[in-house]
Parts: structure tokens; sequence; C-alpha cells
């Protein structure tokens, strides 16, 4: 699915080793991307855009390939807070020799690209963030219907071992209630080959905990974390582009750019695309066309 890039698997921390495809010439592209993926999400764009960047693909802590450090309520999840998690990526640019670069993230990926550009404001030269609005406002502004049509985000904090158990008797029926129409926005758009790395982590115990304890994470020390970078003027300084499915939840329950234009200090600019919430698998043509326009021209 990525001809031409290669593999590594480099230490980041004493307990985390992070796996990834790297490819391309050019200025540093790092792409992170969400739960329940891997960096099997970028297929359908990585191979075209390696023409005008070196390309680096990871597997965030806890999914895929890469270390699944234990966690626990005891610890506040923090071993999956996102800034724990920035640090594994400042630290994996460091390692390749990328001082400075830019991002393409999507979901939990676009969430930890924030707080890496807050807490490194100096290493991110650019920011393209896939359908999401800050994690502090969609908190603090969830109604029911936000609460009905992302109800994982509810059920995945929820104390261990009961998700945990749920997911890894049941991944069938977690695969048709999640990518099944309504949350994504459509269906027959992910291949098979990809659908199968992602479902793949339903059948690891450790993987199941790590996915629960990003979101327990983002409920608990994540949010803590935002309110104090508000509370002490610390906002994103990046050029920032949002691009958002006009058919999924963030179009009908959040002012997205209004929402990251209140955390940025620098330009927000983006608009609703003809998707659901995988934009860069239901329309990499789309989300090409503006990495070119954002990132190249």
């Amino acid at each position: 699915m990525f001809p031409g890039f290669t593999e590594f698997n480099i230490a980041v921390s004493p307990t985390v080793t992070i796996y990834g495809l790297k490819a391309g010439t050019g200025p540093p592209l790092l792409l992170l991307h969400g739960f329940p993926q891997t960096h099997h999400i970028w297929h359908k764009i990585a191979p075209e855009l390696i023409s005008y960047f070196t390309v680096i693909l990871m597997d965030l802590r806890g999914y895929g390939k890469s270390s699944k450090p234990s966690s626990s309520a005891s610890e506040q999840h923090k071993p999956y807070s996102k800034s724990a998690m920035a640090t594994d990526c400042t630290s994996l640019m460091t390692q390749l020799g990328f001082e400075k670069f830019s991002i393409v993230s999507h979901d939990r990926g676009a969430r930890i690209a924030h707080k890496l550009c807050v807490d490194f404001p100096d290493r991110v030269e650019r920011l393209m963030l896939l359908d999401i609005a800050p994690t502090l406002a969609m908190f603090e502004k969830t109604d029911q219907f936000f609460a009905t049509a992302y109800w994982h985000w509810f059920f995945l904090i929820q104390p261990s071992p009961f998700p945990e158990k749920v997911l890894i008797a049941s991944p069938s029926v977690f695969e048709e209630r999640f990518f099944g129409g309504g949350y994504s926005g459509g269906t027959g758009y992910m291949s098979l080959e990809a659908k199968a790395e992602y479902m793949a982590q339903f059948t690891d115990e450790e993987g199941v905990h790590a996915m629960c304890e990003d979101y327990r994470a983002a409920a608990g020390i994540d949010l803590m974390e935002a309110r104090r970078d508000m509370e002490m003027g610390r906002k994103v300084r990046c050029p920032v582009r949002v691009l958002w499915g006009k058919t999924g939840v963030i179009e009908k329950s959040f002012d997205c750019l209004g929402e990251w234009r209140a955390v940025s200090e620098g330009s927000v600019t983006g608009e609703a695309v003809e998707s659901g919430h995988y934009i860069a698998e239901q329309v990499p043509d789309v989300l090409l066309r503006h990495i070119k326009e954002f990132f190249v021209n």
C-alpha cells in the first residue's frame, strides 16, 4: 500500500518505540492518524506526496505496531495524555533529523498535533487538522445530539475493564456500528486491507486497553492541561488549515473555524468538504489539493 516507503522502529523514550514509514524528498511532513486506525489511513494520499515532501507516517503510541505502555486511573492515564504523545512526535522527528516540520492530522492525531503546537511552538511550521474541533470545546459544548452521535467517546472512557471486555468480545458489532455509515458518513470508501489493519487491533488486549486509555486521558488530564494552556495564553502560533466533513458531526455541532481561531494566534483557514469523518479515505483528491495549496504554494 506504500510503494517506495521504508520502515522504521525508533525508541522515543525508555518505554516507547514508534513504528512508521518514511519516503520522499523535500520539506518534512508528518502525518498523524486517528482512532481506531493506523498509518494505513494515509494509503490513498501518501504515495502522491513524496514528490513534494519527505513524508513520515507513524503509528501513534497505543496503536498499530507502536508500543503500548501500561496506564491506569491511578496515574491519571498520563501515558496517553496528548502532551506525552506529542513528545513522542517531536522526539521521533528529532531522531529523523528534522527540527522543524509540518503536520497533517486526523481525529486523535489532530488532538495530539494541537498539543504539540502549543508545547513546541518553534517546531511546527504549518498545521492541517481534519474533522475535529478542540477537545475542550467539544466536551464543554456537548449536547444530546453530539453525545448520541459520538457515543464512543463516553463508552470508551468508562473505567477499565468494562469497555475493553466488550470490545474484545464483540469486535464485529463495534465494526458495524462504527464503520457502518452514521458516524463515518457513508460506506464503501475504506479498502478491505486498511479495515483489516484497523480491526486487527481489537484482537490485542494491550492495544484495546491503550485505545481506551487514549480516550480516558482526553476526558481528564487533557482537559486540565487545555484549561491551563488557555489560562496562560498558550495558543497555536503557526498557520492552520482545517477541513471537516459536510455530512459529519462537526459540521452539525460546532463552529469549526471559530473554535480553532479561539485557540490560535495565527491565521486559521478552511472549509467543509463533501465527506464524512474519514476525509483521507473518502475524498483523497480533495485532501491532496488542499495539502498542495496550503503547504506547497
